[in-house]
């Protein structure tokens, strides 16, 4: 089943076109990352699929419905999605949980409170106003809004963005048990790890236009790019690229007699990738 698909979507914003023709099918129960620079269009793009921003054109159907014009869906389709925007949680007069549960309140089959605000690490700030809590404890907060409908279909745009190392992990975690739980997740982050960690499939967008989609390990050849092989030679850290680094290391073996000093075989990672492929943009 098709979540989403999308054809020929643009929009701009006076002279400046944030999505130029876009096409895009995410298939249930994937997580789906969108990655590019900033001002690629990302949120954009997200936003319409969400319902909160206008398209100019294309085509545009998110559970089997229009963001655009779902007013024969209305309540009930909004109830099948959750939405982590950037925009960070406005509510400082209420403590955690009283917002977690006020929100439950909106869907028909919310999940458990508790065990929400456990999942995104606030059990300790449970009871505090929500504007004592950190930049990166509001952020956990957002997405603890966003989950707590038990959504079909989950947007999450930057979702760890202020977390640190341990929460990020922890939010992984998450992600994946909601993943196993059936959840279509479309997600955009700047974090490299997090979309080769999390992702069955990525896009790269630059500029307004998607310029390819595929597997983390496939994006950009990336499967049959070239290996670099180095190690300390007399002249110091010498290199080479092939195709067969098996060979080069046979080769280097009988050179030195045995072992090599200072061996290392690597291949490029998804951010080397990426970065050729958005061609120097600023993130």
């Amino acid at each position: 089943m098709k979540v989403i698909e999308v054809k020929g979507l643009t929009k701009s914003y006076g002279d400046f076109k944030a999505v130029a023709g876009i096409d895009l099918t995410i298939e249930a129960g994937e997580i789906f990352a969108l990655l590019g620079p900033n001002g690629a269009g990302k949120t954009t793009t997200v936003e319409i699929l969400a319902g909160f921003r206008d398209r100019e054109a294309g085509s545009v159907s998110v559970l089997g419905f229009d963001p655009a014009t779902k007013g024969d869906a209305g309540r009930a389709w909004r109830n099948r999605i959750g939405i982590v925007l950037q925009t960070a949680s406005d509510a400082g007069s209420f403590k955690v949980r009283e917002i977690v549960k006020h929100f439950s309140a909106f869907y028909a089959n919310p999940r458990d409170v508790d065990q929400v605000i456990e999942a995104v690490g606030l059990s300790e700030k449970r009871d505090s106003l929500v504007l004592e809590l950190s930049g990166g404890q509001r952020r956990r907060l957002d997405v603890a809004l966003g989950i707590i409908g038990s959504p079909e279909l989950l947007f999450l745009d930057e979702p760890t963005t202020g977390f640190d190392p341990e929460a990020r992990r922890a939010f992984w975690s998450l992600i994946r048990d909601l993943k196993a739980g059936g959840t279509t997740i479309l997600l955009t982050t700047h974090y490299l790890d997090e979309a080769e960690e999390l992702a069955d499939r990525v896009a790269v967008i630059a500029a307004g236009k998607i310029i390819e989609v595929s597997t983390p390990a496939l994006l950009g050849g990336r499967s049959t790019a070239k290996a670099t092989v180095s190690w300390l030679g007399s002249n110091g850290i010498q290199t080479e690229e092939s195709d067969n680094p098996t060979a080069v290391v046979s080769k280097l073996a009988a050179q030195f007699g045995g072992d090599i000093p200072e061996l290392v075989i690597t291949r490029p990672s998804l951010e080397d990738i990426y970065l050729k492929m958005i061609g120097g943009q600023h993130e």
